[in-house]
């Protein structure tokens, strides 16, 4: 039997292939990155102080199948998240925005304060160019909730970091790894099915065009003090180039040093500007950018599955992905057993 080829060692890859290799299929993933994990690459760092190398992942979600699921590769330690915003002249105040804030910076300009700047730098666009969706993913409370995700059950965070969680997915006899190993359509000659987590447009030598992408540049550093935030993360409300610093050593299971913490400050910019790392697609008001991702989308490609955020042009979380990953598997295993009857 011809190997499954997934390209991409990130959540959406590594958990198609361990579900179709548990089901007896040989598989190969490839990465053109140099580490496994995709963008939840976490690593301990000279401090000893762990670190997510393309920015804070917080693991939260309703889905108690998914939390499940990766509770099988690895202790989790219970974490529920907060965030401030700093106001211009020093102060904290919380985020999302609840009651307690509004009272701070006055309802009617919770907008101008939090949500214009930080998403005009963001997405460098204007915030009435941008899709609704993104500003409503934060929602302004009425109540003094301090929690970021207010109303996701399971929330935590894994003890020895999500690396060791891939790490241990991948671990099966079914599957091998390739990783400085970017695709080449040559791949897929001697492969049964591809799994493909890389931007979708470039697959196709963008005959549409391009689809856009936000990055970020991630500034890390270390300071000779044993804590400096009063929580993981906090945003910024000035329009200076940075949205946000995380402070790691505030997530539990993350490290201790009574000497160092490590923060990262976080820079947006366009993908080109950021050796082509694509993190965000861009969900402008009009749609015109989904539109362009549909017309390569129905692309007659039978032996190909597009996956992941790049793949499919769509901003998921961690539990997202891991739930489509696992109905993509699903599918594919019902439709292999229908076509072999």
């Amino acid at each position: 039997m011809d190997e499954i080829l997934v390209v991409g060692c990130g959540l959406s890859g590594v958990v198609i292939a361990r579900q179709l290799a548990q089901a007896g299929y040989k598989i190969h993933i490839i990465d053109k990155r140099s580490h496994i994990g995709g963008n939840v690459y976490d690593q301990v760092n000279e401090k000893g102080i762990r670190v997510h190398h393309y920015g804070p992942h917080l693991f939260h979600t309703k889905n108690e199948k998914v939390f499940k699921y990766l509770q099988q590769f690895g202790e989790w330690v219970p974490y529920k998240h907060k965030v401030k915003a700093m106001l211009q002249d020093g102060r904290y105040v919380t985020l999302p925005v609840n009651r307690e804030t509004k009272d701070i910076v006055g309802e009617e300009n919770i907008v101008e304060t939090f949500f214009r700047p930080y998403s005009e730098k963001m997405w460098d666009m204007k915030l009435e160019e941008l899709n609704p969706d993104i500003l409503n993913r934060v929602p302004v409370r009425d109540d003094d909730n301090t929690y970021y995700f207010p109303n996701d059950p399971f929330q935590a965070m894994p003890k020895d970091g999500y690396t060791a969680i891939v790490k241990n997915i991948i671990n099966h006899p079914n599957i091998r790894i390739s990783l400085e190993s970017p695709f080449q359509k040559s791949m897929e000659e001697h492969a049964r099915h591809i799994f493909n987590a890389m931007p979708i447009d470039e697959y196709y030598d963008y005959r549409y065009g391009e689809l856009p992408y936000r990055s970020v540049k991630f500034h890390t550093i270390n300071l000779p003090m044993p804590k400096l935030l009063p929580v993981t993360t906090v945003n910024f409300t000035h329009k200076g180039p940075h949205t946000r610093v995380t402070e790691w050593k505030n997530i539990p299971a993350h490290g201790e040093n009574n000497q160092f913490t490590t923060l990262t400050y976080e820079e947006p910019c366009d993908y080109k500007d950021n050796n082509n790392e694509r993190f965000y697609p861009v969900k402008d008001l009009q749609g015109t950018n989904r539109e362009l991702y549909k017309k390569y989308q129905a692309i007659p490609n039978e032996k190909t599955t597009f996956i992941g955020r790049l793949g499919l042009y769509i901003y998921i979380d961690m539990d997202q992905a891991v739930n489509a990953a696992l109905k993509t598997a699903e599918r594919f295993l019902q439709k292999q057993k229908k076509l072999d009857q």
